[in-house]
């Protein structure tokens, strides 16, 4: 695989959307060498965290770059299914595995696996568990035992994944967002989030939240409930719930998320986190 230093991002951008073109234009055309060498380069540079699929916008949101993903989808059209060997084991796939050195500072548990085009800053620990191509998690992070990040999530620094979470990753459409969990935030036990939710810094997902673009977030913290969709907000404490819905065959109860309280952000990070844990009682 060629992975070269000497093309900057404004050079790879303009190729890779040409040769994203090409492709929908004619989906059995082969990639030019050109083009697969600028694939190759950019999903490179995701690998070792100089471009992100989704990032900070500096303005409290996020922004895709959309021709990173488009990169990563014209990856799989650019290589072969081939043996992946790392004895005594064997994969049969078009990714390779990523490798380690203990200079990049990651502790990495076997069989924790991450695929070759996802990044994981150093600092961060990763019990057995799996993360998906494209994917970026940060220094200090936990990704606990059993759970998933999936391809081209976005998780922060300092966060906290407990057993069995699954992110949810998104390859296609290029332009859909993919998840977001942003700094300092904690996700219980078999917590799932999917479908481009994002979860805003130092929010407290209990043990079996889950979240889709569709599921109702409702803040239960003043008179009347708050309804919204496909955001956490800051410093948020959220707990499985439900409510009822009309059906045309009756009323049944369906899945939702409710927000019972907040982290203190004044206090430290850990404390506010133990805090929160003992007064809203919420299983992790």
């Amino acid at each position: 695989m060629i992975i070269a230093n000497n093309r900057t991002l404004e050079t790879l951008k303009p190729i890779i959307e040409e040769a994203w073109v090409t492709v929908e234009a004619n989906p059995t055309r082969t990639l030019s060498a050109a083009h697969q060498y600028a694939v190759e380069e950019t999903v490179g540079m995701v690998n070792r965290g100089k471009l992100r699929v989704a990032e900070p916008d500096g303005h409290g949101g996020w922004k895709m770059n959309i021709w990173a993903k488009q990169a990563i989808i014209l990856f799989f059209k650019a290589t072969s299914v081939t043996e992946i060997n790392s004895p005594p084991f064997t994969w049969v796939d078009k990714i390779p595995i990523k490798k380690w050195d203990i200079d990049m500072g990651v502790r990495v548990v076997p069989p924790a696996v991450v695929r070759f085009g996802a990044y994981v800053e150093a600092k961060a620990v990763l019990m057995p568990s799996y993360v998906n191509v494209g994917a970026w998690v940060g220094a200090g992070t936990m990704v606990d035992t059993w759970a998933t990040v999936g391809s081209c999530a976005q998780i922060g620094r300092n966060v906290h994944l407990s057993g069995g979470v699954g992110i949810g990753g998104v390859l296609e459409p290029a332009q859909a967002m993919p998840v977001i969990i942003e700094d300092d935030c904690f996700l219980g036990s078999r917590a799932i989030v999917v479908e481009g939710v994002q979860v805003k810094r130092g929010a407290v997902l209990g043990a079996g939240v889950v979240l889709t673009a569709s599921t109702a977030i409702i803040d239960t913290q003043g008179p009347q409930p708050v309804v919204s969709k496909g955001i956490v907000p800051e410093n948020s404490v959220v707990i499985p719930g439900s409510r009822a819905k009309q059906f045309p065959a009756g009323i049944f109860q369906v899945p939702c998320a409710l927000i019972i309280g907040k982290r203190n952000a004044s206090t430290d990070k850990k404390t506010s986190l133990n805090q929160v844990l003992r007064e809203f009682e919420v299983s992790v």
